[in-house]
């Protein structure tokens, strides 16, 4: 018994130095995947051997991992209590004997179960499944489905715009969402440190999602601190934006909603509602443009600040935490938006507003600009590309069913645009009725505009106009927050998985550093001519980036990786295969999907233009700078990568075949033929272990 339990022993070494020779041959690995490679392989093998009806003996050489051989088994063995009291968790994976020497014990094949005990602390995952898909519909439900889409829809032919929408999401934005969720989940890694598993010379891309989810934080939550300033002033009485007696006001201000009918409009005229948002929460008029953006705003800095406290206790614990807060700030909208469609419905000229919305063209279908619009809109809705999909889906478990998931949140996501639609054109429907014009100029507003100005001040013309204010912009704000916690999460899971030593115990800190780095990223667009910066960051920092970016992605998953190797995966994870469906449409109709996108932004760039204030010819050159100053990262790292890598260029290869199995590969060797196939995972902790060991371990563990 001790002749064999050494020949195990040296077997086992002898497979660790050859896995070792080959990486230091052919595999150049950057600095953190080294260091998690180097940790794998350092790791205590615990080798159990024996008849079933004599126990289980163990030889201990050290490790994460417990291999043990007993008979029959044919399904992953749930975690036993190994010796000393200690659980073992992890996967298992079936063995029959093989080799020349080897015996088929009566009764059945000889199984070799593997098991793995980890030295670092569990993932965490989510308390319920309902957190997780609260949390991305939070996610993919933001301010975009309130005020883009209702705008974009009646802009590109009303009705008629829903078939393009869907044909977009069906061939492009859902394939998309789905396959994110499916890598998340099975890889169980943020965007950085994913791509040692998929492609390693593509781990700029990783990178580059997190500099894209930063600059959104930059911009995105000052667009809270401005409806948090409309929540606070919204305690009164009179709300301060239906009058032109204030301090802020010009001699230009008239009301349009006024009952007086001898008031005068000219072109020069504006509302109150106009000027509160200008000249009281923006002080744009302070601001000669971009080149001058004067001072902080002191009240919208405490706004912000008040913003940020509130996402930092919210994810400072991780999903555990967050996945609680979404319950109310995920719901809460849905709510909001329903009382609020009631109440349009009853307003006089609602239907004025409804039929606007919803009568098609025809006509419009035939121009280009229509399909670009609901391309990008779809694409930006449901949010691929931000990393945010890829990290909620690595706490899930590993056969939780994401393609379900997938359907059911794009599904409500794309609902919730239409619904939103309504919503807001049901008031725009009443405030023509009030001014006596057409809804198209009424509706010539969009972005923060429509909600800061027009739907402000229809609400304040309304009966209950405090009430109804109140919980419009706490809606915004909820909207806002659930968008927030998922896009830093996104970032805050890639870095720890990629810096597991230095940031996993450190967690609170972290966050803490993370925004406050966000806070003082957002105080330029915090100054008077803030809103300028927010509009430049909103059309380049975002859009053409991570367009790029996910094309990227598609195209080392779907051509590098490979779409047989990804749709295994899922059928280890869910126990079917994708259909031909959602394998086209990742190989060939996503990557033209995305390239569609590219084009036609780089074809027709977009005028940036915001109140009276056309962008200088300049700001575009600065825009374009800061879009490739997140991009740039990928080829930055394809440099580095290559420049550190060793060999030949026949192994060149190995930097676009990832540097191991991912977890959730276990192996089983046919006593036959000696071939290597996938298993399904075990309920518990998965583990990756070389084929070889296999056959070497059934020469010598199989005896009657």
């Amino acid at each position: 018994m001790e002749k064999q339990d050494m020949m195990l022993t040296n077997m086992l070494n002898m497979d660790k130095g050859e896995k070792e020779g080959e990486r230091e041959k052919g595999r150049a690995e950057g600095p953190g995947d080294e260091e998690e490679g180097t940790q794998q392989e350092n790791g205590r093998l615990t080798l159990a051997d024996g008849l079933s009806e004599k126990g289980t003996k163990s030889l201990s050489s050290g490790s994460g991992q417990q291999v043990s051989n007993g008979f029959n088994t044919s399904t992953p063995q749930s975690p036993k209590e190994g010796p000393g009291g200690a659980a073992c968790s992890g996967g298992t994976a079936s063995a029959p004997g093989s080799g020349p020497g080897a015996t088929v014990p009566p009764g059945g094949l000889r199984t070799l179960v593997v098991q793995q005990t980890s030295l670092e602390r569990p993932r965490e995952t989510w308390s319920k499944k309902m957190d997780f898909l609260l949390s991305v519909i939070g996610y993919a439900v933001d301010l975009g489905n309130v005020w883009r889409f209702p705008y974009i829809c009646y802009q590109n032919g009303g009705g008629a715009f829903l078939l393009p929408y869907l044909l977009m999401a069906i061939f492009g934005g859902v394939p998309l969402f789905y396959m994110e969720l499916a890598l998340g989940q099975f890889h169980r890694s943020g965007c950085i440190s994913i791509w040692k598993h998929i492609c390693p010379i593509f781990k700029g891309i990783g990178f580059a999602i997190c500099i894209i989810a930063l600059y959104v934080a930059f911009y995105y939550n000052t667009i809270m601190a401005w409806a948090l300033y409309y929540l606070l002033s919204s305690f009164r009485p009179t709300l301060p934006w239906t009058t032109c007696s204030n301090s802020w006001n010009t001699a230009n201000c008239n009301r349009y909603m006024s009952t007086d009918h001898n008031v005068s409009w000219s072109n020069s005229s504006t509302s109150p509602a106009e000027e509160f948002y200008t000249r009281q929460v923006l002080q744009v008029h302070r601001s000669e443009g971009l080149h001058q953006l004067g001072s902080v705003s002191w009240q919208l800095a405490l706004c912000l600040l008040f913003i940020f406290t509130i996402v930092y206790f919210s994810i400072w614990k991780g999903v555990k935490t967050s996945g609680k807060v979404v319950w109310v700030t995920a719901t809460f909208p849905y709510l909001v938006l329903l009382v609020l469609l009631v109440r349009g419905a009853t307003l006089p000229g609602a239907w004025r507003g409804v039929v606007f919305y919803l009568k098609p063209d025809w006509q419009k279908l035939l121009s280009t600009t229509v399909w670009i619009d609901a391309a990008a809109q779809i694409f930006f809705s449901l949010g691929p590309g931000f990393g945010v999909l890829l990290a909620f889906a690595s706490y899930n478990p590993f056969h939780n069913n994401c393609y379900k998931d997938a359907l059911i949140t794009s599904s409500v996501n794309c609902l919730t645009s239409f619904l939103s639609g309504f919503v807001i054109f049901t008031v725009l429907g009443y405030m023509a009725e009030m001014r006596q014009q057409d809804v198209g100029s009424v509706a010539k507003d969009a972005g923060p505009s429509l909600l800061f100005i027009i739907y402000a001040e229809a609400i304040a013309n309304m009966p209950a106009a405090t009430f109804f204010s109140i919980i419009f912009f706490l809606m915004i704000i909820m909207l806002g927050l659930d968008s927030t916690f998922a896009g830093l999460e996104g970032v805050i899971t890639a870095m720890i998985d990629e810096f597991p030593q230095l940031l996993s115990k450190r967690r609170e800190w972290f966050v803490l550093g993370l925004v406050c780095v966000c806070f003082l990223g957002a105080l330029s667009t915090l100054t008077y001519g803030g809103a300028f910066v927010v509009k430049l960051f909103e059309e380049y920092a975002t859009g053409p980036a991570v367009i790029t970016v996910v094309l990227l992605e598609v195209i080392a998953v779907s051509w590098f990786y490979g779409t047989n190797r990804f749709c295994n995966d899922i059928h280890l994870m869910l126990g079917f295969y994708p259909g031909c469906f959602w394998r086209i449409c990742w190989v060939a109709i996503c990557p033209c999907f995305l390239m569609f996108i590219i084009i036609s932004f780089l074809a027709f760039p977009p005028e940036v233009r915001l109140f009276d204030y056309h962008f200088p010819p300049w700001t575009t050159f600065l825009g374009y700078c800061i879009g490739v100053s997140s991009f740039i990262c990928v080829p930055a790292y394809m440099v580095f990568y290559l420049l550190n890598a060793k060999g030949t260029f026949k192994e060149f290869h190995s930097s676009t075949v990832p540097l191991n199995a991912p977890s959730g590969f276990i192996w089983d060797q046919d006593q036959r033929g000696g071939r290597g196939q996938r298993l399904k995972p075990s309920q518990s902790q998965e583990t990756s272990i070389h084929p070889s060991i296999f056959s070497r371990l059934s020469v010598v563990g199989s005896r009657g």
